[in-house]
């Protein structure tokens, strides 16, 4: 992963071999950037993709195998304890154009993906939420 900052903003390019959330992860904690919004696209392989069922309270996970594009990538970057937390959607096409999306649990970079992180200034928390089940933003 490479990123430069611009202004107030970071542009981060994703390289082949790498997971997309891990890489976030990083960035997070080379830059000590625990609170952010970020968007991008690019190439994603052997992906797993989430939809949280709020009845069961859990998480119907799919793996998608291949190369799919990016068509939308966004979320935000917090904090949950001491530790970096990336909540990350996407929306995916295959070769015939047909689209998926969900909350994005991982996704090695076959070629490229390119993100911009727009960090803010105050801090955003996580806490555990027993009705849920799911690590809610702290407001």
């Amino acid at each position: 992963m490479k990123y430069k900052k611009f202004g107030s903003y970071f542009v981060l390019r994703i390289e082949k071999g790498e997971d997309v959330i891990e890489a976030l992860k990083q960035f997070a904690c080379e830059t000590k950037i625990f609170s952010a919004f970020f968007f991008g696209l690019g190439v994603g392989q052997d992906l797993e993709l989430g939809y949280f069922d709020a009845v069961k309270e859990n998480y119907h996970r799919k793996k998608f195998s291949g190369e799919y594009e990016f068509t939308s990538l966004s979320g935000n970057i917090s904090r949950f304890t001491d530790e970096p937390a990336v909540h990350c959607h996407v929306t995916i096409t295959d070769q015939n154009f047909q689209a998926c999306g969900g909350h994005l649990f991982r996704a090695t970079i076959p070629a490229t993906c390119e993100i911009v992180v727009f960090p803010f200034n105050e801090p955003l928390m996580r806490f555990e939420d027993e009705p849920t089940g799911l690590r809610l933003l702290d407001i």
